[in-house]
């Protein structure tokens, strides 16, 4: 049995053997329709969610399994003060495999290491989001035809953006990657992350606050909100929250093959102008994130489809 705590839980082949079948289930969702029978997922959401909790329940539908949980920790027996390790033990009764998102850091490890079942983690605090990096390496590949050779801006909040951390720490295992870090001083990527990942990865990179500035010659540009639930003080988050907004002025300085990701959800960040513009694949991204979770769901519960 193993679980998904980290993007760096698979090796680079691993990876490409699941983004390879998320491929096949895009283009044959009937050969996989009833791959998942009489399995359940459960989902433990301590933390409000809507693409990450849903597409991992659509994931299991789309496989023929069933789902169950709760959506909040308000509605689940943590209110009570009970513990994730009970919960997890407890759940492993009930489903065959688990999703869990929650604001501490280490939680779904903690649940890990005391369940019966595969264990997928569906973002803690502002450390991990590996399914939503598994979905970013899928959208890539797919629209971009490789992973390697890639310059790519992250823009927005990096110094708590989990979905950033978890895509740096993927994207150092391929050749020819190099990130332009876009964010205001207060919201810089963290020294460890720089430290102990690009630096000790030997990965070209460089930090600038304009976005303007660093447009011109990216391949990707992935954009992040700037997340109230991270700030302890409204007056710092109303500050930032508008620092990048990714227009159609702006979109006019890019490459006319760069593309915008976004992890969504979005506040203010992307103009609803720039929707229309072919580059913009944050659409495509959520049903590509369908594809890699059902990918995932079947790789963990070892479900092989002929």
């Amino acid at each position: 049995m193993r679980h998904l705590m980290s993007p760096l839980d698979f090796s680079v082949e691993e990876l490409d053997q699941l983004l390879d079948l998320a491929g096949d289930i895009e283009a044959n969702p009937e050969k996989y329709a009833h791959a998942c029978a009489g399995k359940k997922l459960a989902t433990l959401f301590y933390e409000p969610s809507t693409r990450t909790r849903l597409s991992h329940e659509a994931a299991m539908l789309n496989l023929g399994g069933s789902v169950l949980g709760f959506s909040s920790a308000d509605s689940s027996s943590a209110a009570k003060g009970e513990s994730v390790a009970d919960t997890i033990r407890m759940v492993s009764c009930y489903a065959d495999i688990c999703a869990i998102r929650h604001p501490k850091e280490g939680a779904p490890m903690v649940a890990a290491q005391h369940s019966s079942i595969p264990v997928i983690n569906a973002g803690d605090g502002g450390h991990q989001h590996p399914t939503q990096t598994l979905t970013d390496l899928l959208t890539i590949r797919s629209l971009k035809g490789h992973l390697d050779n890639l310059k790519i801006g992250l823009c927005g909040d990096l110094k708590f953006g989990r979905t950033v951390h978890s895509l740096i720490n993927a994207l150092v295992r391929y050749d020819n990657i190099e990130f332009v870090l876009i964010s205001p001083e207060e919201l810089r990527l963290p020294g460890y992350v720089r430290k102990d990942v690009l630096d000790k990865n030997h990965i070209p990179y460089k930090e600038v606050v304009r976005l303007e500035e660093a447009l011109p010659d990216l391949d990707l540009l992935y954009m992040t909100r700037v997340q109230r639930e991270r700030f302890f003080n409204e007056e710092d988050y109303v500050r930032m929250k508008d620092f990048y907004i990714l227009d159609k002025k702006k979109m006019e300085l890019a490459p006319p093959d760069m593309l915008v990701l976004h992890p969504l959800p979005r506040v203010n960040e992307i103009s609803v102008e720039v929707d229309d513009d072919p580059r913009a694949v944050y659409f495509k991204q959520v049903q590509y994130g369908v594809y890699v979770r059902m990918a995932l769901i079947l790789t963990l519960l070892d479900i092989h489809v002929d």
